[in-house]
């Protein structure tokens, strides 16, 4: 394994760019949980897991308050994989054909893995497709940009005809159809004897 490309949308994270109502934006974990405007003796809200940003006590929402957050899988495989590029040459990729790319490059800035790191950190800038192609063209862009064999990467992705897609190249491909969990990475790592 030398590259691992993740998808966006409920693979990282939830929910997709077109299921939200604007833009995403910061609010204060205070706001969200109603503290601000609660009157009643309800408790608040609680902070969703996975909801972490790189600004302390803030999290991203739509318009609507609706969280925006990274799935426990993905953000502990994405940890990992850091502590890994200390010992190994490892890259990290983006394939996604989201409806909203400057929403998506927006909440890569601003969410963060299990370790503190921003999405964006964790992701080589130059290896990030995201376009209406099909998922195996932005495979073969990023082998172009790589020199890396399709037998060597790693796919994680919600949709099964993107699975099917990049499988037909080689690509070692999981399908993550409820986001990426724990046990889609720790399968990945056991596939290519690295547990």
């Amino acid at each position: 394994m030398q590259l691992v490309v993740f998808d966006l949308d409920y693979t990282i994270w939830q929910p997709e760019m077109y299921q939200i109502d604007g833009p995403p934006k910061l609010i204060s974990a205070d706001d969200f949980r109603g503290k601000a405007k609660r009157k009643s003796r309800a408790s608040p809200r609680q902070l969703p897991m996975g909801a972490a940003t790189i600004h302390q006590n803030k999290i991203a929402t739509d318009r609507r308050g609706t969280p925006i957050t990274v799935f426990d899988g993905a953000s502990h495989a994405l940890s990992e994989i850091n502590r890994m590029r200390k010992d190994m040459d490892l890259q990290v990729a983006i394939s996604s054909r989201t409806d909203e790319p400057s929403w998506a490059y927006q909440l890569m800035k601003w969410l963060v893995a299990a370790d503190g790191k921003p999405l964006s950190k964790c992701i080589d800038p130059d290896l990030i497709e995201i376009s209406y192609a099909d998922k195996s063209s932005q495979f073969e862009s990023l082998n172009r940009k790589t020199g890396i064999a399709f037998e060597k990467m790693v796919f994680f992705d919600n949709e099964i005809w993107n699975i099917n897609s990049v499988g037909r190249l080689g690509v070692k491909c999981y399908h993550t159809p409820n986001g990426m969990t724990r046990e889609d990475w720790e399968r990945c790592l056991e596939e290519f004897g690295m547990n």
